[in-house]
């Protein structure tokens, strides 16, 4: 495995590969550029071409070889990201050296959930003991067309039906099916039962078509038990990652360039027997980062259908600050004949679809419904909706937009155009914290300091091309033990060692080979820290020891002076006068 993959690395440029979907600009030895994978003003992606290497220090943080980025932009597990690049690479590639233990897993799970789709299909189209459920589906207008396009099926009234067929008959360890989340284990030692029972049972799929989870709905919503149960997170589902309906609709949504965002299940299949493919249903209420990540990339416009109530409202509210951030054009479906898609379509899909052609603006749609909330004309009312308007319209990106909705709610209020700005800029410096927690900042703000100097140091060290004199500088300097990151102090212990034996022939390359798995990633994420051309003077590395050995000093003497125990006034006092001895200039 290793070999193929240093190969394919050897054979692909990481800076020639990232290129051509990211704009690279030289920032000394290595390049930055804007993430692709999140929405940012400041460069903080960083590519070495020395290392082969890309990390983001931005709010992604994640970082990796070629592969590895491959398998991000393109959404691909590891082993299809293996195959593109070695396709791509001309590398050969066997099958048995990409069938890690993490892959090998998956594939078992998705097998087990394939053999679990099977069986609720047949039981709900091919047994008396799915006669109930057909009914249902029938009623709600579903024949088997639709059914065996969305690969509905249904799960018996029983505690061990799907037991019995995947453990018993087809063999399948009970360890795999407690993985996969199909069964529930209620103690050690107790007999496992099936996750679903007495439910339609709905498939939830990648984009890829492969099956990650299930989802069951309750015949009769009278029941006691919940009207919905989910698949547990597991190696294959991720909640905050699916999208039911992704795998039928994504064509048709990169075609027309726009998508419908509904919730659930129902509120899908309606619309999409109907004619709307341009579509996709959200788990629960919330739309998340990642789900409105994997919609970028086939269109940036949405539209918001949620349930048609104060929740509705609320998921609204939440999504739309992530989809303001990745740029996404957002309007709002306002639904005229039903509380959620799923009953407007069937009330009248003709009206569902002309409510869908007059979608409004997000921004329209929450000053309309702040008006209507606060329906007076007192100065106060008009506070008011400035107020829950505020946080929506201060977080708009756009210039012109921004200008747009601050015109329009100042024509609304009757007020003018400087007093709506006023007031946002308010809203958004507005700071409702104790004096505890703004200590609490002020620390965790020295510490984001120090940890920033630190790496800057420990960067310019490892990029410099005199790696031996600039250790031998910064360890006489600064002890292990001084670093506030155990990590970072393993790795210039290791250094110090390390330069010890080699001298003079010092690399960073072949330091960071000796290291553990652990501490390589660590090194090289510091190694791409400071993205500039590494100062190679000694005045330079000074200033970092001298501003991170004082800033640190000053931390620990306002630590130690809040206790009064005689060792904290002792360490105190040591550590102030640690700062006096500090050289003024260095």
């Amino acid at each position: 495995m290793n070999t193929v993959v240093e190969e394919i690395k050897q054979k692909i440029d990481i800076v020639d590969y990232i290129g051509q979907y990211v704009e690279l600009k030289r920032a000394g030895r290595n390049f930055k550029a804007i993430c692709p994978f999140h929405d940012e003003k400041s460069p903080s992606f960083v590519v070495s071409p020395d290392r082969q290497i890309w990390h983001c220090f931005g709010s992604c943080g994640t970082g990796g070889d070629v592969i590895s980025f491959c398998m991000k932009w393109e959404r691909l597990t590891f082993p299809e990201a293996l195959r593109m690049m070695a396709e791509k690479a001309g590398v050969v590639l066997d099958v048995s050296t990409y069938s890690d233990s993490e892959m090998k897993l998956k594939d078992e799970l998705q097998a087990v959930n394939l053999l679990a789709l099977k069986f609720y299909q047949h039981v709900l189209l091919h047994t008396p003991v799915g006669a109930q459920a057909r009914k249902y589906l029938e009623e709600r207008g579903l024949r088997e067309k639709i059914i065996r396009t969305f690969e509905i099926g249904y799960a018996p009234s029983s505690w061990d039906s799907l037991i019995r067929f995947l453990h018993d008959k087809k063999h399948i360890p009970m360890e795999k099916l407690l993985q996969a989340g199909l069964v529930i284990e209620p103690s050690p030692g107790k007999r496992p039962y099936d996750r679903f029972r007495n439910r339609i049972i709905f498939p939830i799929k990648d984009t890829k078509g492969a099956i990650v989870a299930f989802s069951g709905r309750v015949l009769n919503p009278d029941e006691k038990s919940a009207k919905y149960i989910n698949s547990p997170e597991t190696e294959l589902y991720h909640k905050r990652e699916s999208l039911f309906g992704i795998h039928l609709t994504k064509d048709a949504i990169a075609k027309a360039n726009m998508v419908l965002i509904v919730e659930g299940e129902f509120d899908l299949i309606t619309p999409y027997m109907h004619g709307i493919d341009t579509i996709v249903a959200i788990k629960g209420a919330a739309l998340t980062r990642e789900q409105l990540e994997i919609l970028k990339r086939y269109t940036k416009n949405i539209i918001l259908a949620l349930d048609n109530d104060e929740a509705g409202v609320e998921a609204m509210k939440r999504g739309i600050r992530e989809a303001e951030k990745l740029d996404f054009d957002i309007h709002v479906l306002k639904l005229s004949g039903g509380k959620d898609p799923d009953e407007a379509v069937r009330h009248d899909a003709a009206l569902f679809k002309k409510d869908l052609k007059q979608s409004m603006p997000v921004y329209d749609f929450l000053l309309e419904h702040f008006a209507s909330k606060n329906p007076g004309n007192s100065p106060f009312e008009k506070k008011n909706i400035a107020v829950e308007m505020a946080p929506y319209i201060g977080h708009i990106q756009n210039p012109i937009v921004f200008s747009h909705y601050v015109k329009k709610i100042a024509h609304l209020l009757e007020v003018d155009d400087e007093s709506v700005v006023k007031l946002i800029t308010q809203e958004k410096r507005k700071e409702k914290r104790t004096p505890y927690t703004k200590q609490k900042e002020k620390s965790q703000s020295t510490l984001s300091r120090i940890e920033m100097l630190q790496k800057y140091l420990l960067s310019s060290v490892f990029q410099s091309d005199t790696l031996y004199e600039h250790a031998c500088i910064v360890q006489d300097a600064i002890p292990a033990k001084e670093y506030t990151v155990p990590a970072y102090g393993n790795l210039m212990q290791a250094l110090e060692g390390y330069v010890r034996l080699k001298e003079r022939s010092a690399t960073y390359e072949d330091f960071v080979s000796q290291l553990a798995p652990q501490l390589q990633s660590v090194a090289d994420e510091l190694y791409l820290y400071a993205s500039a051309e590494v100062p190679a003077s000694e005045r330079n590395i000074s200033q970092l020891i001298y501003d991170f050995k004082k800033l640190n000093y000053q931390r620990l003497v306002s630590e130690y002076s809040k206790e009064e125990s005689e060792e904290a006034v002792q360490k105190a006092s040591y550590y102030s006068q640690k700062l006096q001895d500090l050289p003024k200039h260095p």
